[in-house]
């Protein structure tokens, strides 16, 4: 069975940084396509990256291209999201996802594209 759990969440000022982890069990991750999603209170979950599964594509959404950085590193079955310049905005529950596929589209950006989740880390960022 795959376990996804997220880690490195925290309260942080305008302007910091998080790296936030999501480790993998009961499969190895190097057959799965793997994103980042986050939900603010009273908002929908929303897509924030997608890396492939040998890591040589990604995705982002519009909001946090140049500022987060998604990573990842097979061996350790453990996915990153390096997020610098944060802001309020940022405030979320933020999920990490898994699919178990070769294909990266566009598809990865919708919640429904993947099998797997985790419950969630919290990052809030104060002014």
């Amino acid at each position: 069975q795959v376990q996804l759990v997220e880690s490195g969440g925290g309260l942080v000022q305008t302007g910091n940084s998080l790296r936030l982890s999501c480790t993998v069990s009961g499969r190895a991750i190097s057959s799965y396509v793997m994103g980042w999603f986050r939900q603010a209170p009273e908002k929908e979950r929303e897509f924030v990256g997608a890396i492939s599964w040998r890591g040589r594509r990604t995705y982002y959404e519009d909001s946090v291209e140049g500022r987060f950085t998604i990573s990842r590193d097979n061996a350790e079955n453990t996915m990153y999201l390096q997020m610098n310049s944060l802001k309020p905005e940022d405030t979320a529950v933020y999920y990490c996802a898994a699919k178990e596929t070769s294909v990266f589209t566009a598809q990865v950006m919708r919640a429904s594209h993947y099998d797997h989740w985790g419950r969630g880390t919290q990052v809030a960022v104060s002014l």
